[in-house]
């Protein structure tokens, strides 16, 4: 059977061109795209799989993503460094019992890693009432106040003596201690800036050095791992 003239003329070559990226109907040869437009299926309109539900639960956007966004951040070279700096001039502040919660809301504003300054605050904890002496002499002599004897073994009679509630504890430590412990702070709050950036000058050459090592050890064992590529002919 032969087409009219017209008609065969309309039509395009059977074979396919080589860039051609339309469809073939798979009972004819003839590109559906060309002779029938209104029948083409586009690929990208074809529906994929169902995605899933991204809605996300109360528990993982207010507890689990807090959690570890905290356990996770400041872990460049040098946000560790400012961590070192920073958390170890809050494990000594000369107030005890302080420094645990001062280095959660500093970590908190300053976005440091948590884990690191709290391994730091309780590693310094033997370091601590020597400084805490050094910062009352300190305050003693900007303030040019009397010295103070017996002052550690003061404070340690009277963190052993039972009271009623953890207040009154407080107020009576504020009574007794109060001029003192606000020398110290003074005195402390004078020294931290320069022991702050002497400590983050001095470990921030050293994170990025063993930033550095850990990345070139990461690259070896992935050329190891990874397959020789080759050229396509």
């Amino acid at each position: 059977m032969t087409l009219p003239g017209t008609f065969a003329a309309r039509l395009p070559a059977l074979a396919p061109e080589p860039n051609c990226q339309t469809r073939l109907c798979p009972q004819s040869w003839l590109p559906i795209g060309r002779v029938f437009p209104q029948a083409a299926i586009s690929v990208s309109t074809v529906p994929d799989t169902p995605s899933r539900d991204l809605k996300r639960t109360f528990w993982q956007r207010r507890v689990r993503d807090p959690i570890v966004s905290q356990l996770t951040q400041g872990i460049t070279p040098e946000k560790i460094a400012l961590t070192i700096a920073v958390g170890s001039a809050i494990a000594l502040f000369p107030i005890i019992g302080t420094t645990t919660l001062l280095c959660l809301l500093v970590g908190l504003a300053l976005r440091l890693n948590q884990p690191i300054i709290q391994l730091i605050n309780q590693a310094l904890w033997p370091l601590h009432v020597p400084v805490i002496l050094l910062c009352v002499r300190l305050g003693e002599l900007l303030f040019g106040v009397p010295r103070q004897r017996g002052f550690v073994k003061e404070m340690h009679a009277f963190w052993s003596q039972p009271y009623n509630s953890f207040w009154d504890h407080v107020s009576a430590f504020i009574h007794r201690f109060g001029p003192t412990a606000w020398h110290a702070i003074v005195a402390w709050a004078v020294l931290a800036p320069f022991y702050v950036a002497a400590i983050y000058y001095l470990t921030r050459p050293f994170m990025r050095s063993v930033a550095r090592l850990r990345a070139e050890a990461a690259a070896k064992v992935a050329a190891k791992i990874s397959p020789p590529v080759h050229p396509v002919p």
